[in-house]
């Protein structure tokens, strides 16, 4: 006979005995797991629970003898530095110190465990190694969660170096061991699952109306109560009593024993039980997980979050939140600085509408109790970690793709009409330049100018001459309509002047990494472009945004220049779409701010740092031209150049901005100079150690050239027609490739660390007596010469040491590897000012050192090859070439696996039987930028043929990892050639209120 009790799941007449793994990483799963086991209990269960959290969250919600607490953590989660940072490096090594380097014994020990207690089934929320370890016992398991940590760590390894990848692979592995996935609403991607199945929220029930908890905590009805739920303060956070407007409260919780509340901030004990709180409250004030946003969903609760950096589950919450109207966004400086007022207030007025299930624990326990008592929940498909495995190492960055909706889980399943789409643009509505001019022209007149036939700059246009659309739509618009065009919609004054200004990314064909060595250097400035819009204001004019607003009326300053900037695409980043500063911050007693202070001022809140790349280049030219800023600044970014593909999408922004900006305030800057200038914003204000190759290319390549440039610093040798016979393709890897990650910057500093030995090594031979010097013969230093010796002993740049120098004299004496700690013992600094050395870090020297110098020599036969005679063997060693520069980066530490596949399809294209003898191939491959993943740059013969193979390689990419690669073909000019467009609207100006 079965019992139901009127709140669980049936009970079986099997009595079983599950074993629940929860994960170390914060309370919210614990939270969820209560409610699942519950009713597993409820059913007539047993279920013993391992986990780190402390006992009261599970005993305030469970009195029975069948729960049983485990104290033990096998995994740690996120690492995070405080309540919104998220340590990513320190992740990784968490982690591995917690369920790597102990695997072995934690096998043995939780088999022997899961042996001693009989256990019938093991879930896991989500702890990988459970999965393994029940598979080792004979136990069947399932996952329950929304997320998984192969694909949390994947983006971190991404940026904290790749010899952590192999944790990874084995965590999907380990996942992969589990029999189905119970998927939660809100999830990510997650791949390594063999199937799935979706219940509704896991939510806490509700113990006590709201009514009677106001009553408890003496609230009248009439009070707004805000609660406030970090999961713990950030520290040296310090709450004030002006934080809140006037007749609100705000309960606290998780706040320390000692700290000290202002009058309208009320302390929650630790084991307070939120979800009875979260009902009684009208909003609340947090960050985003999933215990906060589906017990916010649930009980229609308003929700003001501050995002997380870092933390990879949050785009897919905030979508969902969002998507049932209950979020209103926070920026971090105005929640630490207490401007919460406009917050809150815009919060009480929403109606979140969501009508879903809340019941998914009671569903979750069921299908658990089903599958442990043998009903086969699991299909025969097979789509798990073995045959996606380079896809599960790509991870969070492979869903954010041209065209992607967050709300789609099916990454690994990018539609085909996806290729030659363009990221973070808006899309243009009607297709061909004639429509496009015809639907804007209405709009606007230019003043200044030259379209130039571009169809990208005619649809940006398009865009904003849709603004007021977006604007009086108002409160009518649509609940999913992006949040950056409603506050584009407001940006600009109709009766001023627009500046436009466009930049393209570019292709690295030749050259790379070395030109932080002084390398020639061959560039193509792409067809995917930024453009950025400027309205200068005057500052009693300027429509602020509320928080704006609120933050200037607190200064009782009357009206101040203010910078407000919009981007669009911030959602296929996990950024903010918006960043607004006071202009006065820029300045500390009548001076401009240091380059570290503004550093330390965009890194406070992660989530906006992108605004260092376009806010930075106003500090730039005030602190290096002397301008200064009176009037308040609008600005639209709009670029069509992906992030993390290696073709400098960076460098497009900073290049259109500065562009932009100039052109609005009357500056003329050739286009050397700016990138000049552009390249401090990225090396010292966004703290991102680049040379100087991608700002040149993006303000001064032209369409269908190769940009050839010395990097010593920065001289243009000329524009190099690419033979109409040879055409350059980039197919992008889906591996984030990042110029701020660890190995590109532990490579830069491996070649300056070898070019200081190179300079100590020369200098040594020149001053000893020629019979002894480093043990070298007197007829050996004779013919190398001591003229060459001195010059070497002062070398300025690694690439003016040609290779057969460094073979005769050097190689052999530079060390392969060397600690940063004996380096600097020795040496004292390395010459690189925007690089730092790690005592604790080893660095490799041979190979970043050599690299240089044989890829200056490899550019310049590459560019006197491009003006050859044109043959088979031109196209030959053309792509020898690039061949050779490739595999000279994986020697360096800077391949990737989805790089070196592409090259590997290429050379099997080039290579295989069909390819004999036909006319129109492809000869070379290479990994571009600075590597780590991003972009492969292409040559070939410009034929059909070709074309044909490059589709070809695309899809057996696709067939390869489930990614369907970007493909980079064209060419457009650069920011000098396009120069700006001033702009004005013809209809008088619309009345707004």
């Amino acid at each position: 006979m079965s019992i139901e009790d009127d709140d669980g799941v049936s009970a079986s007449q099997n009595h079983l005995v599950f074993a629940y793994y929860v994960t170390g990483h914060g309370f919210g799963h614990a939270t969820r797991v209560v409610e699942v086991v519950r009713h597993l209990i409820l059913a007539g269960h047993d279920v013993h629970v391992v986990t780190g959290a402390p006992d009261f969250v599970y005993t305030s919600e469970i009195q029975s003898p069948r729960l049983f607490l485990r104290k033990l953590v096998l995994d740690c989660g996120a690492v995070q530095a405080d309540a919104l940072t998220v340590d990513r490096q320190a992740s990784l090594e968490k982690y591995s110190e917690t369920a790597v380097k102990p695997r072995a014994s934690i096998l043995a020990t939780e088999v022997e465990w899961l042996n001693s207690i009989k256990a019938d089934f093991v879930v896991s929320d989500v702890v990988p190694v459970a999965c393994r370890a029940a598979a080792d016992a004979g136990i069947r398991s399932v996952c329950v969660t929304n997320f998984s940590w192969d694909f949390i760590y994947a983006e971190y390894v991404m940026a904290a170096g790749h010899h952590h990848r192999s944790i990874v692979w084995q965590i999907a592995e380990d996942y992969s061991h589990c029999e189905f996935l119970i998927r939660l609403p809100g999830y990510c991607p997650m791949p390594a699952f063999r199937d799935v199945i979706d219940v509704p929220l896991v939510v806490r029930r509700l113990h006590k109306s709201r009514k009677e908890v106001r009553k408890e905590i003496g609230v009248r009805e009439d009070v707004k109560l805000v609660i406030l739920n970090f999961g713990g303060q950030p520290a040296g956070w310090k709450l004030k009593e002006e934080y809140l407007p006037s007749g609100w409260l705000c309960l606290v919780c998780g706040a320390s024993d000692t700290q000290d509340l202002p009058p309208n901030f009320i302390k929650l004990p630790k084991d307070a039980y939120t979800p009875d709180l979260i009902a009684a409250s009208d909003c609340m004030l947090g960050k985003i997980g999933y215990g906060t946003v589906s017990e916010a969903l649930a009980y229609k609760l308003p929700f003001v979050f501050v995002r997380r950096d870092y933390f990879n589950e949050e785009p897919f919450l905030r979508n969902m939140l969002e998507y049932y109207q209950g979020g209103v966004e926070m920026i971090r400086r105005d929640l630490l600085t207490g401007h919460w007022k406009p917050y809150l207030e815009r919060a009480i007025s929403l109606k979140p509408c969501y009508e879903g299930g809340i019941n998914g624990g009671k569903v979750a326990a069921h299908i658990l109790q089903e599958t442990a008592i043998g009903k086969n929940y699991t299909s025969d498909k097979l789509s798990g970690a073995r045959r996606l495995r380079d896809a599960i190492v790509l991870g969070y960055q492979l869903q954010r793709v041209p065209g992607r909706d967050l709300s789609i889980p099916e990454w690994y399943a990018n539609a085909e009409n996806e290729l030659g789409q363009s990221a973070g643009s808006p899309p243009a509505e009607m297709s061909g330049s004639n429509l496009l001019m015809t639907s804007w022209t209405e709009d606007f007149e230019i003043l200044h100018g030259d379209l130039q036939g571009l169809s990208d700059t005619m649809a940006f246009l398009k865009s904003l001459a849709d603004l007021d659309a977006v604007y009086d739509s108002g409160k009518n618009a649509e609940k999913r309509q992006m949040r950056e065009r409603k506050a584009a919609a407001g940006l600009f004054n109709s009766e001023e002047d627009i500046f436009v200004a466009r930049a393209p990314g570019r292709l690295d064909v030749m050259g790379g990494i070395a030109d932080y060595s002084g390398s020639l250097v061959l560039q193509m400035p792409i067809r995917e472009a930024c453009h950025v819009a400027v309205q200068r204001i005057h500052p009693s004019e300027h429509r602020l945004w509320k928080h704006t607003l609120a933050r200037q009326s607190a200064k009782g300053q009357g009206p101040m220049p203010v910078l407000q900037i919009v981007s669009y695409g911030s959602e296929l980043s996990n950024r903010g779409p918006t960043f607004d500063m006071d202009l006065s911050d820029f300045m500390d007693e009548g001076q401009p701010i240091s380059y570290r202070k503004a550093k330390e001022y965009f890194a406070r809140d992660p989530s906006q740092k992108w605004a260092a790349y376009v806010a930075g280049t106003i500090l730039v030219l005030m602190t290096e031209l002397g301008v200064r800023f009176e009037d308040s600044i609008s600005m639209l970014v709009s670029s069509a150049v992906p992030e993390g593909k290696g073709v400098s999408s960076s460098a497009s922004v900073e290049v259109a901005s500065m562009s932009a900006i100039a052109a609005a305030n009357g500056l003329s800057i050739s286009p050397r100079d700016l990138a000049l200038l552009c390249q401090k914003v990225e090396n010292h204000i966004v703290g991102a150690p680049c040379g100087i190759m991608d700002q040149m290319a993006s303000a001064c390549g032209e369409a269908n050239k190769l940009l050839a440039m010395v990097c010593q610093p920065a001289e243009i040798v000329g524009l190099v027609e690419i033979p109409s016979h040879i055409r350059v393709w980039g197919i992008d890897s889906g591996i984030r490739h990042s110029i701020g990650g660890a190995d590109y910057g532990s490579v830069r500093i491996g070649a300056f660390m070898g070019r200081k030995m190179i300079k100590s090594i020369a200098s040594n031979m020149s001053s000893q007596p020629l019979s002894c010097a480093n043990g070298a013969t007197s007829d050996e230093l004779e013919e190398s010469g001591i003229e060459l010796l001195e010059a070497e002993a002062s070398l300025d740049y690694l690439c003016n040491l040609l290779p057969h120098r460094y073979e005769a004299l050097y190689a052999k004496l530079l060390p392969e590897t060397t600690s940063g700690e004996a380096f600097l013992d020795r040496y004292d600094h390395h010459g690189d000012s925007v690089t730092v050395i790690d005592h604790k870090q080893t660095y490799g020297v041979t190979a970043p050192a050599k690299h240089p110098i044989y890829e200056n020599f490899r550019v310049k036969a590459f560019k006197a090859l491009l003006t050859s005679a044109t043959s088979d063997e031109q196209l030959t060693a053309l792509g020898e070439l690039m061949y050779q520069c490739h595999y000279s980066y994986s020697a360096c530490g800077l391949g990737s696996d989805g790089t070196d596949r592409l090259v590997q399809l290429v050379q099997e294209m080039q290579h295989g039987k069909s390819n004999r003898g036909e006319d129109g191939t492809l000869y070379g491959a290479k990994i571009t930028g600075g590597g780590s993943g991003g972009t492969v740059c292409v040559i070939g013969r410009n034929s059909l043929r070709s074309s044909q193979q490059i589709l070809a390689i695309q899809q057996r990419y696709k067939a390869a990892t489930g990614y369907l690669p970007f493909v980079f073909e064209g060419s457009s000019p650069g920011a000098g050639k396009f120069g700006y467009l001033r702009i004005r609207r013809r209809s008088s100006p619309k009345s707004q209120s």
